[in-house]
């Protein structure tokens, strides 16, 4: 964990309600597929907590959705303005397990995570297909993102409007996989965790406190023990997941 400052360069809505927010730090942005940056919000007692979209030395990119007044903050910031930020945070994918063509489902701002995964991936010569999951085509964001990696994107639309129709799980058979990276909200969570046949790493989400592991705000119940999302999350292995009623 670090503690830095970053400058925001760019802050732009690319999807109702959908905000991408460019930053270069004070040096170089320790970040990894899956783990998250905490993000100091004037005006707001607790940091919140924002997934790393990409990172390339001291720049580092976000996507957020405005849900709340701290989002709303963030998304009223302009380029110049400053943000201390607790970065490098989180438990994040290991991407040893991948096999030769991981297959990456992400719903709605569950998406902005995979794609720094997904770029390591294609580096190391893995095929790699993406779902993205929403509500209606109004929706999209981050799928040209995708495809320029050279990914197979595969868009699900609950309404129909694009694509497949249906939540993500609709176009899980549609080609062979070898392992399963997901991330987005835990009713979609459940649905991949029943319908992959494979193994596979979840990241969740979860309200926090201090975002490192050390206010126990966050735990989640796994087959081994309580886990701290913060910490030994956000990303765990799907073999350990123990799903409460």
């Amino acid at each position: 964990m670090k503690q830095q400052q970053l400058t925001i360069l760019e802050n732009r809505c690319i999807a109702p309600q959908v905000y991408r927010m460019a930053l270069e730090a004070d040096g170089c942005v320790p970040a990894k597929p899956g783990q998250f940056l905490n993000l100091q919000i004037g005006g707001c007692y607790l940091r919140r907590p924002i997934s790393v979209h990409d990172a390339d030395g001291c720049r580092v990119t976000i996507i957020y959705k405005v849900v709340g007044r701290g989002t709303q903050i963030l998304a009223d910031m302009r380029p110049g303005q400053t943000l201390d930020a607790l970065t490098g945070l989180g438990n994040g994918y290991d991407l040893a397990d991948s096999g030769e063509s991981p297959l990456l489902i992400g719903g709605g701002v569950g998406i902005p995570p995979l794609y720094l995964l997904a770029k390591q991936l294609r580096k190391s010569g893995k095929q790699v297909r993406v779902i993205l999951g929403f509500n209606t085509a109004a929706e999209v964001f981050c799928e040209d993102d995708f495809a320029a990696l050279g990914c197979e994107v595969t868009v699900t639309t609950v309404d129909g409007t694009r694509d497949v129709k249906g939540f993500a799980t609709a176009a899980m058979d549609a080609a062979p996989y070898s392992y399963v990276y997901t991330c987005g909200p835990e009713p979609m969570l459940r649905a991949v965790y029943r319908a992959c046949k494979t193994g596979g790493q979840f990241s969740f989400e979860e309200r926090m406190g201090c975002g490192f592991g050390v206010c126990l705000g966050c735990p989640c119940k796994t087959i081994t023990g309580y886990k701290r999302i913060c910490k030994d999350g956000p990303v765990l292995r799907k073999e350990e997941i123990l799903w409460e009623d």
